[in-house]
């Protein structure tokens, strides 16, 4: 899956124990300008370094898992989660690190102006 947005806020890395850490971003996400939504993702272990360069106010393009899991508590009610886990994420427009590639919209050559002047 995945969605594009704005970078909202990005946590510093969290270290949940001694063999595992997290990191989350939070995007905006306007399909409806009037009424954004802030939505919460997470990388996991060797994935935090995804948020290092993001800059808040980045459109980015952020692909992501959609994992969800029960939890019952000690009375017996069972409760559900879900998780949005990042596996890759590209800056579209922003800041972007030195040598970074700009991202290039692709383009539509099946309607490009002249395209009968081939050679061959």
């Amino acid at each position: 899956m995945d969605i594009k947005g704005k970078v909202h806020e990005v946590s510093p890395v969290m270290n949940v124990t001694d063999t595992f850490k997290k990191r989350e971003v939070v995007i905006e996400y306007a399909e409806n300008p009037q009424y954004p939504e802030y939505i919460k993702f997470e990388a996991l272990q060797d994935k935090v370094n995804l948020f290092d360069n993001l800059k808040v106010g980045d459109q980015v393009e952020v692909f992501f898992n959609l994992r969800g899991r029960p939890w019952t508590d000690r009375n017996g009610k069972t409760a559900y989660f879900n998780t949005l886990v990042v596996w890759r994420i590209n800056v579209l427009s922003g800041q972007q690190p030195a040598g970074a590639p700009e991202y290039v919209p692709p383009m539509d050559i099946s309607s490009a102006p002249g395209d009968d002047d081939l050679p061959f």
